[in-house]
């Protein structure tokens, strides 16, 4: 079932909070733009949260995972927990020092940020 949803060849995977804020809209661009660039492949946060046993299993068997949530309610990382998902490579938007609110106009100082910081992590 997973083939069908944004999986790839590619060992990286990243998972993004796509929630209803600026940070969740930058999680959510990161990830596209990162996926874009062969960073890593975007994947189904969506189908883990609903725990549909594919999307799950591919998450456990991933050789590197990225999550990236918007803040720090954590909803990504809740997924995951409630999931029995390791969580290696995780990342708050807000403690990079961006702030929340509700404007969608993302600044794409923001979005490079962010990106920089994803990239770093995976180098370290």
């Amino acid at each position: 079932m997973s083939e069908d949803c944004c999986c790839s060849n590619n060992n990286t995977m990243i998972l993004a909070c796509s929630g209803g804020s600026n940070v969740g809209q930058l999680s959510n661009q990161a990830a596209i733009d990162l996926t874009r660039e062969g960073v890593g492949k975007m994947f189904c946060l969506a189908g883990i949260g609903g725990q549909l046993s594919g999307f799950v299993q591919s998450v456990k068997d991933v050789d590197n995972l990225v999550v990236i949530d918007g803040c720090q309610v954590g909803c990504a990382k809740a997924i995951l927990e409630k999931n029995g998902i390791e969580n290696k490579n995780y990342m708050v938007i807000t403690d990079l020092g961006i702030e929340k609110n509700k404007d969608f106009n993302l600044n794409p100082v923001d979005l490079e940020t962010v990106k920089t910081e994803v990239k770093k992590g995976l180098n370290t």
